[in-house]
């Protein structure tokens, strides 16, 4: 496959010595607010914020590939505050968090007031973008994908890697909803996968296709990942969307073993931290508890 100097250096950057990408999700903000202050999200500071990602940073980075980070709460702070090593990648988000329209149409919208030039501009390895994501949906995902191939054109114009994180969501509610959507949930995925990785990005930060919750035989979860891997034309990392550390576990065994270049983790690895309101105590979960995980998930995927 044909890439440019500056994209191929960025995934070089994004990757550990082995070549798989075993990186920490940290650009996390409303999802963040929400975990911090579940009464009031709006209470959270700025300053709260800023804390939380750069002691999680700290901690983790000997153990990370590269970082994602925000570049409202994260990403410069981590560098101006010495936290982020340069030998680090630095991926960094472009979309605002949350979306547009209703609850079954839900439409990405970029950072107000940043861009692909801005990111570059700052050192970053990479940009990426999420998009929540129905493939069955056709005048959303057709409005998704144009979002995406825009950026994809300005990665290009700036020689900088892209990675997309396409997320699937069910359009009804209640437990049986949430079973109906289970039992699509491996086509969705297989079939996003298709679609996304067609368009010029460089790497799908793909969610397991399955939803284990409803589906526990490993034959058959383990298949859904080689569908996964065989519809996607370009690299794909797992992502591990809020499951617990050992559901995502398994998890990326499964993904790297069907074909996977590593993963990005994000709250698998610290959500209990955001439980934790003494900043040392959190800090001291962070080193001993979120670098050992991550230390952990990075050894099964270079095995």
């Amino acid at each position: 496959m044909n890439m440019s100097i500056g994209k191929l250096r960025g995934l070089q950057q994004l990757a550990d010595s082995k070549g798989m990408m075993t990186m920490c999700a940290i650009d996390h903000r409303g999802a963040l607010k929400r975990a911090l202050n579940e009464r009031s999200p709006v209470a959270v500071s700025y300053q709260d914020m800023v804390d939380f990602k750069l002691d999680l940073c700290q901690a983790v980075a000997r153990f990370a590939s590269a970082i994602l980070l925000d570049p409202e709460y994260g990403a410069a702070q981590a560098i101006a505050g010495g936290v982020l090593p340069g030998s680090n990648g630095l991926l960094v988000s472009m979309e605002e968090t949350g979306y547009t329209g209703d609850s079954a149409a839900r439409i990405t919208e970029l950072l107000h007031g940043w861009s692909v030039k801005k990111a570059k501009k700052m050192g970053a390895s990479a940009v990426k973008l999420l998009i929540y994501f129905r493939p069955d949906l056709k005048d959303v995902a057709s409005k998704q994908l144009d979002l995406v191939a825009g950026l994809a054109d300005e990665c290009i114009e700036e020689d900088i890697a892209f990675l997309v994180e396409p997320v699937s969501y069910s359009i009804e509610e209640g437990e049986t909803s949430a079973k109906r959507f289970a039992k699509l949930k491996p086509s969705l995925v297989v079939e996003t996968a298709r679609q996304v990785t067609a368009l010029p990005i460089d790497v799908s930060k793909a969610e397991f296709p399955a939803d284990i919750r409803f589906e526990q035989d490993e034959e058959r979860l383990f298949g859904f990942c080689r569908e996964l891997n065989q519809a996607s034309r370009l690299p794909w990392v797992l992502l591990s969307a809020g499951v617990d550390f050992e559901s995502f576990r398994k998890q990326v065994q499964m993904a790297c073993k069907a074909g996977a270049s590593g993963f990005l983790a994000g709250r698998a690895l610290w959500q209990e931290g955001a439980q934790i309101r003494s900043r040392e105590e959190r800090f001291d979960f962070f080193q001993n508890t979120a670098a050992v995980r991550l230390r952990e998930l990075a050894e099964i995927a270079d095995k």
